[in-house]
């Protein structure tokens, strides 16, 4: 396969090439056609990428009154439709390529054709146990066919899927399904991890003891045939409102409750599709790997709805990168001529564990694009990405967004870069966004605070939260959408990420709740109180470190335990501390800040608003101390 080089450097940073701007879909002036009306540029992007049953009205793409805000409200689509259906015109195209963990096992390639016909099945199965339109099911898959054809029937017949990670434990996947009312659940028995199997079906019977709700169960060992018989049930997809809910993704806020994420049918819809596009320069018929679990709106955006509303194949990968050696990553990239590959930065520091030694095994000549995702890449990694999996021919696309944005808003489009070790890039065209201080006001070039998007709002951003709208309002300030991270903009409008300015932690690029693991441990008996901080792992960028007070004396793993057992492996504490007391102010309220900063052994600042300035000191030799060493 001929290769192109699609980035070169220039300077310190890098740009593109004459033959990626020429391929490139995102041309150099579109940020100026976008800056000029950002509601018609939206308009127009609707009008030309997806397929409406029914106009919204002349004049009215956007409404906005307050912080509520609608997109192309009237105007009917379906979701489904868009991804699926519209490609039956070129049937044998690959949709879908799943890649089995174990390695005797053969690859299952899954046409649109055959694609339609799952999901329509799918869609009768729903309809048979009692779904209709505005009811939620929740979806607890591994990485397999059948989780993007029940996502896909979901949306085909008005109902609100809500995927929880399928590593989560039972009570994580219990508090969201009670908390979104889920009327089925779907799910498997088993699932390959590192070569054995792992009992989904086990998690989610003890998940649902004494709930109300009736199970669909997908045999492994049926993987791409259970939805793919010989019966076909047609389902004529659900007229649906621009506005109307497609789906409900939890994620992790600063309270121990998980938070309903609430997106909507045709912004999510638009927004995805020229996102994919622009971002990926995504091709009919080109092949992504996006790497996220489909629990994460980065495996809803980039492993299923932008690949297949673009008519593109994604892969869907069941393991770990790295099993059952280190180069079955790059196998994978090489065997299906991969042309965008989508990580985190976490394994991407695992790859460069080993050096270039499996890299240079590979010539990789079908790459085109390297996405980040998840936090910030660094610079060392993001020059070991660029160097080793692209070849020095591909460039290396940070890009930032939430689960509350639904697809990226901040980035490089690869025919326009630059590309910036370390920086996100500029914001998505037809989106703004601004440094604020904490009152709301615009900061600066150059200058560090709150990374705010400017209204109107993207088409993907947030509707509400489910069943909260109280905390809805939470994501505001002033007239601005708050992102909820630091950051700063240079003189050219780059924008550089610098971490979260609430108490959540991106471990391996996944949001995790503070608030969440301290009530975990909370919960056990002889634990006073909890704070979960987050420290710097060279691995997986964040980890989380919990410092315990109990009334007798406790084993770290009793500690670790429970946090697998409540929430998941995900959030276990990299260590735990027993202290004598935390850190306080007078109002009762624990200073993390202080924790954070004895961790990265840097002055804690102004302490003199503790109740108890003690326990500052102690803490801080207690770190400082060498571990006592293991008993004989």
């Amino acid at each position: 396969m001929k290769s192109y080089t699609y980035v070169e450097k220039s300077g310190k940073n890098f740009k593109p090439t004459a033959t990626a701007q020429e391929v490139s879909f995102a041309k150099k002036d579109i940020y100026a056609k976008a800056d000029k009306n950002r509601i018609a540029f939206w308009e127009d992007l609707a009008k030309e990428g997806i397929d409406w049953i029914e106009p919204w009205e002349n004049g009215k793409a956007y409404q906005q009154k307050g912080n509520s805000f609608a997109w192309f409200k009237g105007g009917k689509l379906n979701l489904c439709y868009n991804a699926v259906d519209r490609h039956l015109n070129k049937p044998e195209k690959s949709a879908i390529v799943f890649v089995p963990e174990l390695m005797h096992e053969k690859k299952i390639v899954i046409s649109y054709k055959e694609l339609f016909k799952m999901v329509n099945n799918a869609a009768a199965m729903l309809k048979y146990n009692g779904v209709k339109k505005g009811d939620v099911v929740s979806i607890y898959l591994p990485m397999i066919p059948e989780t993007l054809a029940f996502m896909l029937a979901c949306v085909r017949i008005g109902a609100i899927h809500g995927v929880v990670f399928s590593a989560f434990s039972p009570d994580a996947l219990r508090t969201r399904i009670k908390d979104a009312g889920a009327k089925v659940l779907i799910t498997s028995d088993i699932y390959y991890r590192r070569g054995k199997k792992e009992s989904l079906k086990k998690k989610a019977n003890k998940a649902t003891r004494g709930l109300r709700i009736k199970k669909i169960i997908i045999p492994r060992a049926k993987v791409g045939k259970f939805l793919n018989q010989d019966h076909f049930n047609y389902i004529q997809p659900e007229v649906m409102d621009a506005e109307d809910l497609a789906f409900i993704l939890y994620t992790s806020g600063t309270t121990g409750k998980p938070k309903g994420v609430m997106h909507t049918t045709g912004g999510y819809a638009v927004s995805t599709y020229w996102s994919a596009k622009y971002i990926f320069n995504m091709q009919e018929g080109e092949t992504i790997w996006c790497t996220a679990d489909i629990g994460w709106v980065t495996g809803h955006t980039y492993a299923c709805y932008g690949p297949l509303l673009n008519g593109a194949t994604t892969v869907l990968f069941e393991g770990m990168l790295d099993y059952p050696t280190p180069a079955r990553y790059l196998q994978i990239i090489n065997d299906n001529d991969v042309s965008i590959f989508y990580t985190a930065p976490t394994a991407l520091r695992l790859f460069a564990q080993h050096g270039n030694k499996y890299p240079n095994k590979y010539k990789l000549n079908s790459l085109k694009i390297l996405g980040s995702v998840g936090e910030p890449i660094d610079e060392k990694t993001w020059l070991w990405y660029y160097t080793n999996i692209g070849k020095k021919r591909c460039p290396v696309i940070d890009t930032y967004w939430q689960t509350e944005t639904g697809t990226i808003v901040i980035c490089s489009p690869p025919g326009i870069g630059p590309f910036i070790p370390s920086y996100a890039g500029k914001a998505f065209p037809g989106i703004d966004y601004e440094i604020a201080d904490e009152k709301g006001k615009k900061l600066p070039l150059e200058k560090k605070g709150l990374l705010v998007q400017v209204p109107p709002f993207s088409p993907s951003l947030i509707r509400g939260v489910w069943g909260d709208p109280k905390r809805y309002k939470t994501y505001f300030i002033g007239k601005y959408y708050l992102a909820g991270d630091n950051a700063f903009k240079d003189a050219q409008g780059n924008i550089r990420i610098l971490g979260r300015s609430d108490d959540v932690i991106k471990v391996a690029g996944h949001r995790l709740s503070t608030a969440e693991m301290e009530n975990a441990i909370e919960g056990l008996l002889g634990v006073v109180e909890a704070a979960v901080v987050s420290k710097s792992d060279a691995l997986r960028g964040k980890v989380p470190i919990a410092f315990v007070k109990s009334r007798w004396p406790m084993k770290e793993e009793k500690i670790v335990g429970i946090v697998n057992k409540k929430i998941g492996p995900i959030a276990k504490p990299a260590k735990v501390y027993f202290v004598k007391d935390l850190p306080k102010t007078r109002s009762g309220k624990i200073m993390r800040r202080v924790l954070k900063a004895l961790l990265a052994n840097e002055d804690p600042g102004n302490i003199m608003t503790l109740v108890n300035p003690e326990s500052v000191k102690d803490i801080g030799e207690m770190l400082k101390s060498p571990p006592s060493p293991p008993k004989k």
